[in-house]
């Protein structure tokens, strides 16, 4: 009791010394559940955003951001200064297929096996930086509704990183495929996702050609993606679909195959994303009962035409949507209206999360959803250390790991599950504290500089790739450069934190207190010390629904 006074004393005097702030004064229940739920979590400057613009133009910003200038400089620094920020994927793959030539062509056994080993770390480190990277943006970035439909979609379009060579994928898969199309119209996100080199490697169209068709992608697509289990299509359209899908696959090869002539115009490559004419089955096909002419890639437009505009697909995202932002039993009826407006709007996800947010049903979920791993510990970071800038997102990492939900580490195409009994056992439970007590006990490291990650290759010679981007002969160049210098170092970043942080803070005790329920105010009036008390804090109740 004498600790929490002696917090109150202290921030009394600082509110009447330099004023309290406008969110303190305005922020509501109604205001702090709302940034609660779209956010990952209630931090000063998200209240203080939400004052100073109102609440209809925060809401609007959140449902139509613009992506840049999002995060505060030192946090953008840090990821620019990020390889994975530096280059495109077609350099970052190549540069690996330099290391494996090289490796390839050494003789002592001893040094192929640590030539081996460095690859490998090579490759767990580029994964690392795009998880660093993610988590960045989770916990500092002013587009928190689309920091959380960005991890909504990741895990709705699941790739697994530690599949095949993937783990160089994972950064540019988020930050290309899913990042820009989060709140957009779901067509375009389905088939940036159906480009990208990560969703075919790890579904395996890449190995999906005419005489040898594998129908893993096309399963899918179907099942998880866009119409869903139950919703009508059969075996037949698998197998239809899968014979669309030829040829749709990835070239980490610079220059384009070597085609015949009637075939050229047909094929299409962007980046590493390869359309080969002479690997697709250009046989009529009859899909969901449409007549699908043989004419190569424009089957697979058509495809995602037909898939996205359904029915099906419109309830199937609505009730995972749902699902994910309201409750594990959402209302038929908001579910049926979502679907009407993704249907009206084509596929408008901001038009559709407009209604979900609007909904008598959303007003009654807010303060009753579990958080799941990923939203317990961003939100306990962004309650931590909301103004000071991590510069280690490890630790972070290594708590979501231990949690069971680590980010591009579900094995299984459907992702991690949204229900709260999935994270709400006993077991869960108990571990949530011990996280809790480490976050709240000091920064654990998270202001300590990561080591650096291994050396870049040895210089070597490749030529680039002018990708098309659509349909055409990519042409190879006729020139050659060599591998880039080295990244700059990043920029200077602050020692470890010698103390702890300190969550009884003037936005707690002028907003939060008063939300508490009674049995965690009297639990938190028994706190010894700030770390006793930010662990009651973090594991109670109140913090651990949103």
């Amino acid at each position: 009791m004498r600790f929490r006074r002696s917090l109150l004393a202290l921030v009394c005097w600082t509110s009447l010394a330099g004023g309290l702030t406008a969110s303190a004064q305005a922020a509501t229940p109604a205001d702090l559940a709302l940034i609660n739920r779209l956010t990952f979590g209630i931090s000063t400057s998200e209240v203080e955003r939400f004052d100073a613009m109102g609440r209809d133009a925060w809401l609007a910003h959140q449902l139509h951001p613009d992506l840049h200038g999002d995060l505060p400089p030192a946090v953008q620094a840090e990821i620019d200064a990020l390889p994975i920020s530096q280059k495109s994927l077609a350099e970052i793959v190549f540069d690996s297929q330099a290391e494996i030539k090289e490796k390839n062509q050494i003789a002592d056994p001893a040094l192929k096996k640590a030539a081996q080993k460095a690859i490998q770390d090579r490759l767990n480190d580029l994964d690392r930086q795009a998880q660093m990277r993610s988590l960045l943006r989770d916990i500092y970035s002013k587009d928190q509704l689309n920091a959380q439909m960005t991890w909504f979609w990741t895990n709705y379009f699941n790739i697994f990183a530690q599949k095949r060579d993937i783990r160089q994928m994972t950064g540019a898969y988020e930050d290309e495929a899913i990042r820009p199309h989060a709140l957009g119209h779901f067509r375009d996100l389905l088939e940036a996702t159906l480009r990208h080199p990560a969703m075919l490697r790890y579904l395996d169209n890449d190995q999906n050609a005419n005489g040898h068709i594998n129908e893993n992608y096309a399963r899918e697509i179907m099942e998880l993606h866009s119409l869903g289990v139950g919703s009508g299509y059969t075996q037949k359209d698998v197998q239809e679909l899968a014979r669309i899908l030829t040829g749709v696959g990835v070239s980490t090869n610079p220059s384009p195959p070597n085609l015949p002539p009637a075939l050229r115009d047909a094929y299409v490559r962007q980046g590493l994303f390869e359309f080969n004419p002479a690997r697709h089955d250009f046989g009529d096909k009859v899909f969901l009962g449409y007549n699908i002419r043989g004419s190569g890639f424009a089957e697979v437009e058509a495809v995602v035409d037909l898939l996205s505009r359904n029915p099906a697909t419109a309830r199937h995202v609505s009730q995972r949507l749902a699902l994910y932002f309201l409750a594990d039993a959402p209302s038929p009826d908001l579910v049926d209206h979502m679907s009407r407006t993704f249907l009206a709007t084509d596929g408008d996800m901001a038009q559709v999360l407009k209604v979900l947010i609007e909904s008598d049903a959303f007003r009654r979920s807010l303060g009753h959803k579990y958080k799941d791993p990923v939203h317990f510990v961003v939100s306990a970071l962004r309650a931590a250390y909301d103004k000071r800038v991590i510069v280690n997102t490890a630790p972070a990492q290594n708590w979501i790991n231990r949690m069971g939900e680590g980010l591009y580490g579900h094995d299984t195409p459907d992702g991690y599950p949204l229900e709260a009994s999935a994270w709400n056992s006993s077991g869960q439970i108990a571990l949530s504290f011990e996280i809790a007590r480490q976050i709240g006990g000091g920064p654990n490291g998270l202001f300590r500089p990561a080591p650096p990650p291994p050396p870049p290759p040895s210089p070597f010679t490749i030529p680039p790739v002018t990708p098309s981007g659509g349909a055409g002969q990519a042409t190879a160049a006729t020139s050659s450069q060599t591998a880039p210098a080295a990244p700059p170092p990043p920029p200077p970043q602050p020692a470890d934190l010698p103390g702890f942080p300190v969550l009884a803070n003037r936005l707690y005790f002028l907003t939060l207190e008063p939300l508490l329920l009674p049995e965690t105010r009297a639990a938190l009036d028994q706190a010894v010390s700030q770390q006793d008390w930010n662990a009651i804090y973090l594991s109670s109740p109140d913090f651990r629904f949103r």
